[in-house]
């Protein structure tokens, strides 16, 4: 998308101007050695469109393609590791609605060039859920969704712990993700003893699931029922 904006009033209202993709990739090659890993993950939490993100996965599934592409199973586990890498959230419902439609597309362009015929829609089925439940609308400042009954955001890890085709959700509130705030949000102390640190000698800390999910098959993953 190159528009910075699309009107005056969104300006005044929410602030919106959308990065071109010339800052885009300048700031991503800041990390860039963390935007090729499939697994690192990556939250925007003023998503637009999806300009960052978009050029994330674009990095990510160069990787994919690179080391599985002659494994059609392996390819497409992956592709769900690396779209579920990618976490955003807008305070416009139509940005969260084309983020993720992006993200969708070129996930899908990329799988359908590679397998063409052979294709399966579980794949995209799996893909869609997972950025439904990745790409947030709501604001990432107050920590809540969006809409009629705003309530805490929550995200959701996605791994293959057992390095097969098993996949594991967990799911964590927003506000817990982040130390800084904890004082504001009367959260615990969670760098209160007994302290964690990390191999750099840094504080580290364990945030709290509030819920965990069973493993399953990642091709199954979209036809989970809450």
């Amino acid at each position: 998308m190159k528009e910075q904006v699309i009107s005056k009033q969104r300006v005044a209202d929410h602030g919106e101007v959308f990065t071109n993709e010339r800052e885009v990739n300048a700031m991503l090659d800041l990390v860039k050695q963390e935007t090729g890993r499939i697994d690192s993950r990556f939250l925007e939490p003023a998503c637009g469109t999806g300009n960052f993100l978009t050029e994330i996965l674009r990095r990510k599934l160069n990787a994919v393609e690179k080391k599985y592409r002659r494994s059609q199973l392996d390819y497409e586990r992956y592709l769900v590791l690396a779209v579920s890498s990618i976490y955003g959230i807008d305070i416009l419902e139509d940005n969260v609605v084309k983020c993720r439609q992006r993200l969708f597309d070129m996930a899908d362009e990329r799988y359908s060039v590679l397998f063409k015929k052979k294709a399966r829609e579980q794949v995209r089925q799996a893909l869609r859920y997972i950025l439904s439940k990745n790409i947030i609308w709501g604001d990432a400042l107050d920590l809540k969704t969006a809409g009629a009954h705003p309530q805490q955001i929550i995200f959701a890890e996605w791994s293959f712990p057992l390095h097969n085709s098993q996949i594991k959700r967990r799911d964590f509130v927003f506000a817990e993700l982040l130390p800084d705030d904890l004082q504001k949000r009367r959260l615990p102390d969670l760098f209160s003893k007994p302290e964690l640190v990390s191999d750099l000698g840094e504080k580290v800390f364990l945030p709290t699931e509030t819920r965990s999910h069973p493993l399953v098959h990642f091709l199954k993953v979209g036809e989970e029922h809450e």
